[in-house]
């Protein structure tokens, strides 16, 4: 990871938000799972992204995290973090994508303590009916392959990119976090279907943009939530000719495991979470099937691959 997280006391973070209240800051207030998460920023591109990546909560309502942008030249790539007021502080972030995995992840670490709602740095779709959930590691095809498998008939999304899951008597149910996506310049030029959303994205400097997918697939095409039944792990190993395999349930939490969950944006990594995210996982993919696809094939081969495993038509 490109930053690192230091756990700092409440003073630390409480003078840097004092601090804040005297300057020329803009902030919002997003709705993340029903928590109330506030952005307080000094760049006017973090806060318009973040009105249209996440819902928005009423500013009636109270906080219960901050995450605060700043730009400090006598600092690197940083992050300060107070787990007892849940509010993060980030030095010269110019990256839109890891301030709102920031956010979530902090969403992460109230909601899997207090309510036993944990998360999945994962996509989510709901396959007529059916959900099928996409976990990866970093630049395996995660989002290209949910963004294709949103092309089959009567799916649609729950999130692209990071859900939550509450562990009941049945299957598992993943709800999403985000209102819209934030997608790649080039998911046009791997499934057509998406050059006409590309054309009306303002994209940022890294080529990633906010984008509506109901704009190309109506209305319908985003759902808040599904029940999981299928289960899918990707990874790029040239040295591996299987391209498809089902896993046990113990095989896959060894995968995840030795992967840090494919999550590389977690506030606290102590034992005593590593313990509770493995017995959430342990459970979570026991109420599933689970494949491994490895994406070394082009994203058309992968997708058919991935299909086939689902069971799924076009």
């Amino acid at each position: 990871m490109a930053y690192d997280v230091k756990v700092v006391p409440t003073s630390v973070v409480s003078e840097v938000y004092d601090s804040c209240r005297s300057g020329r800051f803009y902030s919002s207030k997003a709705d993340i799972s029903g928590v109330c998460v506030k952005l307080v920023t000094a760049f006017k591109s973090d806060l318009d992204m973040w009105v249209d990546n996440f819902r928005s909560m009423s500013d009636s309502v109270r906080s219960h995290a901050m995450v605060i942008c700043l730009q400090d030249d006598s600092r690197g790539l940083e992050v300060d973090y107070d787990p007892v007021t849940s509010i993060a502080v980030l030095y010269n972030f110019d990256y839109y994508g890891w301030i709102k995995s920031i956010a979530l992840a902090i969403v992460s670490d109230i909601l899997e303590d207090s309510h036993r709602i944990f998360a999945v740095h994962g996509a989510a779709l709901d396959l007529d009916g059916r959900g099928v959930a996409i976990i990866a590691p970093s630049k395996t095809g995660k989002t290209t392959q949910s963004w294709g498998l949103l092309r089959t008939r009567n799916a649609s999304l729950v999130t692209d990119d990071w859900f939550f899951v509450r562990l009941t008597g049945g299957r598992p149910r993943a709800s999403g976090s985000e209102k819209n996506c934030y997608i790649d310049a080039d998911i046009g030029d791997v499934w057509e279907e998406y050059r006409p959303l590309v054309a009306t994205t303002r994209f940022d400097g890294r080529g990633r943009g906010i984008a509506n997918i109901r704009w190309v697939k109506g209305p319908d095409a985003v759902v808040d939530q599904t029940s999981v039944s299928d289960i899918v792990l990707l990874k790029r190993d040239p040295s591996d000719d299987e391209v498809v395999r089902e896993l046990t349930s113990e095989q896959a939490l060894d995968y995840l495991a030795a992967n840090d969950f494919c999550n590389p944006h977690q506030m606290i990594r102590d034992d005593r979470k590593h313990q509770l995210r493995m017995r959430f996982f342990e459970r979570f993919l026991s109420g599933c099937r689970v494949h491994l696809v490895n994406t070394v094939l082009s994203p058309e081969e992968t997708q058919q691959a991935i299909r086939g495993a689902l069971g799924a038509g076009e």
